[in-house]
């Protein structure tokens, strides 16, 4: 009582915090009359006087209420917007890396401009996230006039660029993208054996635009890029036929390892094989470039003479089926990786599969924290405000109305079925069209908008429905939602990003029925001024019916979601109403709701086609709206702290792969492997307090060969007397250390070093893929330890961290390894980087809503000619020209696929 008693007297802690940043906004607006003086040359001269200040020593925060007034100036000039000082409060909300929680309408892209122009002055780039390609080129190319005006540069980030493309983009003072585009491009380029092949700078600071959205909804799911292996059928089969030519002579069978490898006789009658069937490149087998051939001849070696038909694994349907080993059973849709599986496949004469393999992956949550400043903007943020703070550490600020909202929210309307409700909103529909008043319809899937509108299709009401498919044409009907008798069904994807203006909106209908109309030209201006003067006449006719009446079909299962589609209606003071319509069979009461009494009494005391309205139904909705966030805030945060662990090993391999890219050598690392192998090699043949004639001598020998490629008299060396381990390892690290200064002598300085980068670099990158692979497994089944009463999180850290041990570990050897065997002609060329799958799911439709790239070129794999963003053409308006006229919009994607818009293509003479 006493708290809310307080909160009356002195405000929330969130008024409080806001009415501090208005002596802030007070020093803005003292700047304003001298800045309006200044000339355009003089103000955009303001840039470079900004950055000598910060060159001598002055921060952002003190160049703050000057730089803001400079903004708002140049937007006043070159958009015609002032922003308000609501959306000054706004900015330095961002600027303090926090997150600003403005109402639709209240213009979060104009208030992106102020933090953006104060951040990029420093030079070290300026992030500037949103949730589809659309809106990254729309708001990049308004309010980069703002930024070009005052001389800072502007980048986009979208499908088909090339890497020297995306590479300037990253080098713009101001950069926007989407947040795929951003996630891939770090994990590609962690994927590059090049420095300067790299698209991305280091991070400094990022806006992400509906930041709920970004780092809450889609953080469910990681961002992943997988590729084929490097197995190929025809590869494989020609491999399997040289193994079949082997007979157990040529090799040795080590059954404790499941392993098998070729003797001297045999390699050199492999070799011939391999030359005869087109495979061996140069004399020797284990020459650098047969690296791959290696390996599969490695893994047939091991389907054909290790690995037995119904013991461990049977053939089932045309499809090789693996046999738990210790349970028996099938394991259906399992498979052996690293080749193994298709090695099998063609020993078997089935078909070869090709098999993804996750190269590298990274959440959204990981992703942004890595950035050392980052700030959000949406409409809804403050249900989520516990979730932001506790994953990113993000405070949420909820900034007031330029002008007080009118918009009146009703309870909900709850009816027995869904056959009910839909027909009272045909009705409530229906009735707000015929007395002019535009109504947005929101639904939570396509599904319920088609039937909805198989609805008023029977009752003859006239209307547009949304798909969330093409975000270009959705904005030019969205833009046009608040027009007279309009009616918009959308899903909860429609609209983001465009603004609901009652009676329409100027620009897009200028785009829409004058699209030949050059803007500035007298002509354009005499039809503006015509259209303007109907959208004045209609939105007073709009007012007058009660403003735009936002329908909700059904409670999403976060209230934000709600939220948003009600936050459409009552923009800038404008009039607006609110109300949702529900049933016992929408999925949120039918699942989540309180069943019993609820169910009970609505069954009970309704009859059919009746409502109740209620504040306390309406209370107890929200209480179950309340649960599925929890869930879902359960689910995410498993989701990182999973994905922290991976995190503290990404970053050590990232680490360790760009020290090996920037050092101008690497012999002291590989030294350092080599020493470290042989130190293994070496403890484990002669366990520390053993005696000579205890010491495993030819597992050493044999390792020796194996490891460092050196056939040296250890038998002798164990008979000396006195001989201890210390003394071995030192007399095998000699030899191993003159062996390599030997080879190198084969190649100059700068191609051995070459060579040496590239065998880290592959070895690193082979390693650390078949890592991602077995935590993915580990992930899938250690949830199974808490039937041993113990926490699943601290077993996969324990067993993730005992992997990661062995990964590196398995490094240095194949290192070592690989070194020691291979053979040079010439320097060996970095392989070029393979093609890949980018995936990342949608939460809400579980649609995959990223594309294939070739990691080659950077393209998408259906390549587009052109090199910025287009939306996709039409498909359902036929395939003769002729027909188009009418049933195409003029700005829409022509059908013929060009890419052009339709109006600049077979549009251009209709």
């Amino acid at each position: 009582m006493f708290a809310g008693i307080a909160k009356a007297i002195f405000g929330s802690s969130n008024d409080r915090y806001v009415k501090s940043l208005r002596t802030v906004v007070e020093k803005i607006n003292a700047f304003e009359p001298a800045i309006s003086a200044k000339s355009d040359e003089e103000l955009q001269q303001q840039t470079v006087l900004f950055r000598k200040r910060l060159s001598q020593g002055e921060t952002l925060d003190s160049l703050l209420p000057e730089a803001f007034a400079t903004v708002r100036e140049a937007a006043k000039r070159v958009l015609g917007q002032r922003h308000y000082d609501v959306q000054l409060i706004g900015g330095m909300v961002l600027q303090r890396g926090e997150i600003a929680e403005m109402r639709t309408g209240e213009g979060k892209t104009l208030v992106a401009t102020l933090a953006c122009y104060l951040n990029a002055l420093p030079g070290k780039g300026v992030h500037v996230v949103t949730v589809n390609d659309y809106l990254a080129t729309r708001d990049a190319e308004w309010m980069g006039q703002v930024y070009r005006f005052l001389g800072l540069t502007v980048g986009i980030i979208v499908p088909n660029l090339s890497d020297q493309q995306r590479r300037d983009a990253y080098a713009a003072d101001i950069t926007y993208a989407t947040n795929n585009e951003l996630g891939f491009d770090y994990l590609r380029d962690n994927m590059k054996y090049d420095r300067s092949q790299m698209v991305q700078r280091p991070f400094n600071y990022a806006i992400i635009d509906e930041v709920d959205s970004i780092l809450i909804d889609e953080a469910r799911t990681p961002l992943i890029i997988s590729g084929p292996t490097d197995d190929r059928s025809e590869l494989y089969m020609k491999v399997h036929a040289i193994v079949q030519q082997i007979v157990p002579e040529d090799y040795e069978l080590d059954e404790k390892a499941r392993s098998a490898t070729l003797t001297e006789d045999g390699t050199e009658k492999v070799e011939r094989l391999l030359e005869a069937a087109g495979l061996l490149e140069g004399a020797n087998l284990y020459d650098f470039e047969n690296t791959q051939v290696v390996h599969h001849l490695n893994q047939a070696m091991r389907a054909n003479i290790v690995f037995k038909r119904d013991v461990d694994y049977l053939v089932k349907d045309g499809k090789v089926v693996i046999i738990d080993e210790f349970t028996g059973r099938m394991m259906d849709g399992r498979r052996w990786s690293d080749g193994l599986h298709q090695a099998v496949e063609a020993k078997e004469g089935v078909r070869i599969e090709p098999e993804n393999q996750t190269l590298a992956s990274i959440t959204f949550q990981n992703y942004f924290r890595m950035y050392p400043k980052i700030g959000g903007m949406t409409g809804t943020a403050a249900t989520e405000a516990a979730e932001f703070f506790d994953i990113y550490k993000l405070n949420v600020v909820t900034i007031p109305t330029n002008i007080p909202v009118k918009r009146i929210d009703q309870d909900d309307e709850f009816y027995k079925n869904l056959q009910d409700k839909f027909a009272a909103i045909a009705v409530a529909i229906r009735e707000a069209s015929e007395r002019g008043q535009p109504v947005l319809v929101g639904t939570v899937s396509i599904e319920k908008s088609e039937l909805l509108s198989e609805f008023l299709h029977r009752d003859g009401v006239k209307h547009e429905v949304l798909n969330a498919r093409y975000h270009e044409q959705e904005a030019h009907i969205v833009a046009q939602a608040g027009r007279l008798k309009a009616v918009t069904i959308a899903t909860n994807m429609a609209g983001r990003g465009t603004d609901i203006q009652l009676g329409g909106n100027l620009e897009f209908r200028m785009n829409d029925e004058f699209p030949a109309l050059v803007e500035g030209t007298p002509e354009y201006d005499a039809k503006a001024a015509e259209i303007r003067a109907e959208i004045a006449a209609e939105k007073q006719a709009v007012l007058d019916a009660g403003g735009l009446f936002v329908l909700g079909t059904e409670r999403h299962e976060s209230r934000r979601i709600d939220n948003q589609l009600r936050g459409r209606s009552g923009r800038q003071g404008d009039p607006g109403l609110s109300r949702f319509y529900l049933s016992l069979d929408d999925d949120l009461l039918r699942i989540f709701g309180p069943q019993t009494m609820f169910a009970k009494m609505m069954n009970k005391n309704l009859a059919d086609g009746e409502a109740i309205v209620s504040p306390w139904i309406s209370k107890a909705i929200e209480t179950a709206q309340k649960k599925v966030e929890a869930r879902n805030y359960d689910v995410r945060k498993q989701v990182v702290e999973y994905d922290d662990v991976m995190n503290d090993q990404r970053k050590v391999i990232y680490e360790q792969r760009a020290d090996i890219m920037d050092a101008a050598t690497v012999d002291d690392v590989v030294t350092d492997m080599r020493r470290e192998a042989v130190n293994t090699i070496v403890a484990d043949a002669c366990p520390p307090a053993s005696y000579p004639e205890q010491w495993d001598v030819a597992a050493l020998k044999a390792r020796t060969s194996e490891l460092l490629n050196l056939d040296l008299d250890i038998d002798a060396w164990v008979a000396e007397e006195g001989i201890d381990p210390e003394a071995l390892e030192e007399r095998l690290q000699a030899a191993a250390d003159a062996a390599m200064a030997e080879k190198t002598g084969l190649l100059d300085p700068s191609s051995w070093e070459q060579v040496e980068k590239s065998v880290l670099l592959q070895s690193l990158d082979h390693h650390w893929k078949e890592h991602l692979s077995t935590l993915d497994a580990l992930r899938q089944v250690i949830h199974l330890r808490a039937y041993a009463q113990r926490t699943p999180i601290n077993e996969y850290k324990q067993e993730a961290f005992a992997l990661f041990e062995r990964m590196l570990t398995a490094i240095r050897e194949d290192v070592t390894r690989v070194l020691a065997h291979a053979t040079f002609g010439q320097a060996p060329e970095l392989p070029p980087m393979p093609d890949f799958i980018t995936t990342h799911i949608d939460p809400f439709t579980g649609d995959d809503d990223t594309r294939d790239f070739d990691a080659g070129l950077g393209l998408v794999t259906t390549r587009i000619p052109q090199a910025t963003f287009q939306p996709e053409p039409a498909t359902d308006v036929g395939t003769d020209p002729a027909e188009w006229e009418g049933r195409v919009s003029r700005n829409a994607p022509c059908p013929c696929g060009s890419g052009a818009k339709y109006k600049h293509c077979h549009g251009a003479s209709a």
